[in-house]
């Protein structure tokens, strides 16, 4: 690493099974596995904007990493500059952010994965897309693609009044928002069910017995079946936005398309945003979270590396436990205070972290 966020130049070698990243807070322990996940996705799980990445002093950040998956060592280079595109290097040759995925998987649990059940649609989303993106990496190019058009409609829409012939051309990226929309549906659809499957035993054995969890994917009401053909789905969407054309207009929002779409989570028959407890939704997202790596593990037939940011410290102990006893099989990255005596619970690698350096 050079220049990223608060580390000058630093180099680290992890061991293939649990590391446990120590230290006092705000010395770069979550930086590191900003720089692990951005060598998979292609993108930082705490800022839409990179060159909040880069330290200051600095004109660039930098990372280069060999990495060893699906039975081959590669060599990743990432280089961010304020004002220029991403530069991703896979073994010398340049890459997408969608051509990166499935170099290296990885599954991320933070502390706001905790109000993953509680919180709005846009944080389920986002777990499903950031998870098919590395499986699918056609997913990640769709998903791209719905992203630019979604962009130009919501700018037609809030200057047409400005510029009256802007909406000359709204129904022509109303009806690729459509046709994009349907193939995301039904990537997600089959993910959302392979995880309803993955996650209900786990989330059965973690609240001893005591409670089912159910997950189902809800998409626009004129979809009647999110696992029919695109061709299909196409045409319910194409009806919904035909029904909402000019409310858009009205409100100058996108109201038809996939950013409308959610994994509703429910135990125990009731809907888990209105009903769960807080002890329920923290065992509900990390039955979710656990679920999510098994299925990369069916998929890839080798564990992602799970990164566990400072999320040991908020739950209890039966929790804790729970996790811990789980994450073996893998290679894991797992943060925490210095004070927390989690590796000697892991019997890990030990990394301590202070003011940028790692030891």
């Amino acid at each position: 690493m050079n220049g990223w966020r608060n580390y000058a130049w630093e180099s680290v070698t992890f061991s293939g099974d649990t590391n446990v990243i120590t230290g006092p807070n705000a010395q770069g322990k979550t930086n590191l596995l900003e720089a692990i996940y951005m060598l998979s996705t292609g993108r930082s799980f705490r800022t839409r904007f990179d060159r909040e990445i880069v330290g200051f002093d600095f004109s660039s950040a930098e990372l280069i990493a060999d990495v060893y998956a699906h039975d081959r060592t590669q060599t990743i280079q990432i280089t961010i500059r304020p004002g220029q595109a991403k530069k991703i290097l896979v073994n010398g040759v340049r890459k997408t952010a969608g051509e990166l995925a499935g170099t290296v998987n990885t599954v991320l649990f933070c502390p706001d994965d905790l109000n993953l059940i509680k919180e709005g649609a846009a944080v389920r989303r986002r777990l499903l897309d950031n998870a098919i993106s590395q499986i699918r990496p056609k997913y990640a190019e769709l998903l791209g693609e719905f992203n630019r058009l979604y962009e130009h409609k919501t700018r037609i829409l809030k200057d047409w009044r400005e510029k009256p012939s802007l909406l000359d051309t709204l129904d022509e990226f109303s009806d690729a928002l459509c046709r994009v929309s349907a193939q995301l549906i039904r990537y997600r659809a089959a993910f959302t069910a392979r995880l309803d499957e993955a996650a209900a035993p786990i989330h059965k054995e973690f609240s001893g017995d005591g409670e089912e969890l159910s997950l189902r994917y809800a998409t626009v009401s004129t979809v009647t079946d999110p696992f029919a053909p695109a061709r299909d789905i196409y045409y319910q969407i194409c009806d919904h936005q035909e029904r909402h054309r000019q409310a858009e207009i009205d409100s100058q929002q996108c109201l038809t398309g996939a950013h409308k779409d959610d994994l509703e989570i429910i135990i125990n028959g009731r809907s888990a945003r209105s009903f769960a407890s807080q002890g329920q939704t923290r065992t509900a997202a990390l039955s979710v979270k656990l679920a999510e790596r098994e299925i990369f593990l069916a998929e890839t037939g080798e564990y992602p590396i799970l990164l566990l940011d400072d999320v040991l410290s908020e739950l209890d102990d039966a929790r804790q436990s729970f996790v811990l006893n789980r994450i073996g099989g893998g290679q894991t990255l797992i943060t925490c205070c210095e004070d927390e005596n989690i590796s000697s619970r892991t019997g890990g690698k030990v990394l301590f972290v202070e003011k940028g350096r790692i030891r």
